[in-house]
């Protein structure tokens, strides 16, 4: 490994004679100032942000061939390597698009966005990719995933999301849950443009009851588009096990029939799609790391699971084709059972967002890999010990049963992790480990989050990072003035 010395605009207020805690006696001999390097009136060289450990000896005057000269967010000259891992490269990056930019900050690295949207569309095999906006929670960002081919559509998460989206353009929005927001639908029920762009969710005859009670008697005769949603769980035992999340009550082809009966039957709204989201297999993961046993019974429990929805998911559509003949679409699947759903018959599209972002709770799959697109960074305030950083916040977990798996990971610089007595705090969160130690006050620590777009109910705007660029910085939900939920 080729190592040279990179120099670096001191920081204001810096005094480099203090810039770092003395190193432990045990840690590696470069981990704090090393002293003067060669050459009259040189500076104090550092060992490297990145995790490089110099050479014992004067820095290596290395051809610029063989050595990156990168200026580094630093108070003093660092080594720099002319090879680092892709993680410590992407942090080179970041820090340097985000050097004008103080903390908390999130960003989006466009090109990685840009390859787990093409990896989806790869997985879908044809099938158009509907984007589940829960999962981006940004206009900018959706559209850019809607411009691409393969992509159609959006799926929406509130009816006030839904009508906001059709009111700036979106054309084809499907409200994932049943509401009960009758303003909402008197909007909807009252404008033309909003009831052929939106469809509602519906698993139960009372939600038409609330959209009838919401009609306005002049003004609210709008067909409203229904969606019917299939309960996906696995049912084991003549029922006496549930595997899946319980959302419709709709599980056999009968029960969903049925209800397509009774809106065909009922004026005002009309049946145009399926959707059957079968969570337990999307969204766990089948290959978590220290668990080989709960892994492999994941695996078998989704392959069941798999093999179960596609036959009744067929046999769905067919009772329902019988009811309604120009039933429009058949929605099904998520970020982690693209291919698998993609791969039935009886699914025209398939739904996905989080593996545009690439949260963390989707790096124990199997089944595919993507990049990690979305990111925050909290700054170092305070370093109360050697082998130990403070930054500022950083306590958002995301939602589900509550667990270690739905907090935040320190992921740049590698190698930090939470004080186990502490965790993330809302106000400030303790970080342990080595590396903490070549961190100085104002550095920044980026996280990657639990869940994908929960991270914009935190941030006002995300930054869009081309190579080692911010291009762009575009408003989130919150940053349009809107907290859907």
């Amino acid at each position: 490994m080729v190592l040279t010395v990179v120099s670096c605009p001191a920081r204001r207020g810096t005094d480099p004679s203090r810039a770092r805690i003395p190193a432990r006696e045990d840690r590696h001999p470069g981990a704090g100032c090393r002293g003067p390097a060669a050459g009259a009136g040189s500076a104090r060289a550092c060992a490297s942000l990145y995790g490089v450990t110099p050479p014992d000896g004067e820095p290596v005057r290395a051809p610029a061939a063989l050595a990156r000269i990168v200026p580094l967010p630093c108070g003093n000259p660092v080594w720099q390597a002319a090879v680092m891992t892709a993680r410590a490269a992407d942090r080179a990056r970041y820090d340097r698009a985000t050097a004008h930019l103080d903390a908390p900050v999130a960003i989006v690295d466009l090109e990685a966005f840009d390859a787990n949207a093409d990896d989806l569309v790869r997985r879908a095999g044809g099938k158009p990719v509907r984007v589940a906006s829960k999962s981006v929670r940004c206009r900018a960002l959706l559209e850019r995933a809607l411009a691409r081919d393969g992509f159609a559509g959006v799926m929406s998460f509130t009816l006030a999301e839904s009508l906001w989206l059709a009111r700036s353009g979106f054309e084809d929005v499907l409200l994932a849950y049943p509401s009960a927001d009758r303003a909402g639908y008197a909007e909807l029920t009252a404008d033309p443009k909003l009831a052929s762009a939106v469809t509602v969710m519906v698993d139960d005859v009372a939600q038409l009851d609330l959209v009838d009670a919401a009609r306005d008697g002049d003004g609210g005769g709008e067909v409203v588009r229904v969606c019917l949603e299939l309960d996906t769980s696995l049912r084991l035992l003549g029922g006496r096990v549930r595997v899946g999340a319980r959302r419709s009550p709709l599980h056999s082809p009968a029960q969903v029939a049925e209800l397509a009966r009774a809106v065909a039957r009922r004026p005002g709204f009309e049946v145009v799609g399926i959707m059957a989201y079968e969570g337990h297999v999307a969204g766990v993961g089948d290959a978590v790391a220290g668990h080989p046993f709960r892994s492999r019974a994941v695996r078998l429990m989704q392959a069941a699971a798999r093999r179960e929805l596609a036959e009744r998911r067929a046999a769905v559509v067919r009772a329902v084709r019988a009811v309604v003949p120009g039933l429009e679409f058949v929605n099904g699947g998520g970020t982690g059972s693209v291919q698998h759903t993609a791969a039935e018959d009886a699914v025209t599209e398939i739904a996905a967002g989080s593996g545009l972002y690439v949260p963390r709770l989707f790096d124990n799959y199997t089944s595919f890999s993507g990049r990690p697109a979305a990111l925050f960074a909290q700054p170092v305030v305070r370093r109360p010990g050697v082998g130990v950083v403070t930054v500022l916040g950083g306590g958002y977990p995301a939602s589900g049963a509550a667990g270690a798996d739905r907090l935040p990971v320190p992921y740049l610089p590698e190698g930090l992790r939470y004080d186990p007595q502490e965790g993330p705090g809302e106000v400030q969160t303790p970080l342990l480990g080595s590396p903490a130690d070549d961190l100085l006050i104002g550095d920044k620590v980026w996280f990657r989050h639990a869940k994908a777009g929960e991270l914009c109910e935190r941030f006002d705007a995300l930054h869009l990072v081309e190579g080692e660029a911010v291009t762009a910085t575009v408003p989130t939900y919150r940053g349009e003035g809107h907290t859907f939920l």
